[in-house]
């Protein structure tokens, strides 16, 4: 049993042979939740900016690439997310806020890993509570759940195993329930006696 044919595998090939309407709609498929991701990295002020980057470097290097549409997916991330660690370093800073999630463009999702979020990505704070994790937990979250990848692609990006991606994802995924279940008098993240027992 092989994995199920994407209907995004046939657009990309066509887009790799230069065809200008087949870039249109792999761009327009993901670029938004590519920009949800970059919000995450270096806040939602300069995720346009970034992705832009982004774009622009996978155009110049569009020759170079060999694959299908998760490939294309994972390509273009790891693009990505170097952009928005030489964003950060030259500012030297860490990821901001993300803002509101009214600014992000939107789409309808295509598959279950976005459905599966999508309550999470819902609310206006969503992003912002993904970066307030753990660096490796929020990267984990990011890649997975908004971009939609898988433990592997994910993996290859962070540069970790597809098992050490999944446990944090676990993790990460696991501490936002937590803390979306706090009462909302206990927004503050803080331990309370009762988790420390």
């Amino acid at each position: 049993m092989g994995r199920p044919v994407d209907p995004l595998d046939d657009v990309v090939k066509r887009m790799l042979r230069g065809d200008d309407e087949a870039f249109r709609i792999v761009y327009r498929t993901i670029q938004p939740r590519l920009e949800r991701y970059l919000s995450g990295l270096v806040g939602v002020s300069d995720a346009e900016d970034v992705a832009s980057d982004t774009w622009a470097q996978a155009c110049r290097d569009m020759s170079s690439f060999k694959g299908d549409a998760d490939g294309f997916r994972g390509w273009i991330t790891t693009i990505g997310r170097h952009r928005a660690l030489d964003h950060l370093r030259a500012k030297g800073r860490r990821p901001q806020s993300a803002g509101p999630i009214e600014e992000f463009p939107d789409r309808p999702a295509d598959d279950d890993v976005e459905a599966t979020v999508a309550a999470l990505v819902s609310t206006a704070d969503a992003i912002e509570l993904i970066s307030s994790l753990p660096t490796e937990q929020s990267e984990a979250v990011l890649l997975r759940a908004v971009m939609g990848l898988d433990a592997k692609t994910a993996a290859k990006i962070l540069g970790r195993s597809p098992g050490a991606v999944r446990t944090a994802a676990y993790r990460g995924l696991k501490t936002l329930a937590e803390r979306s279940d706090r009462p909302s008098s206990d927004k503050s993240g803080g331990t309370t006696a009762e988790e420390v027992r």
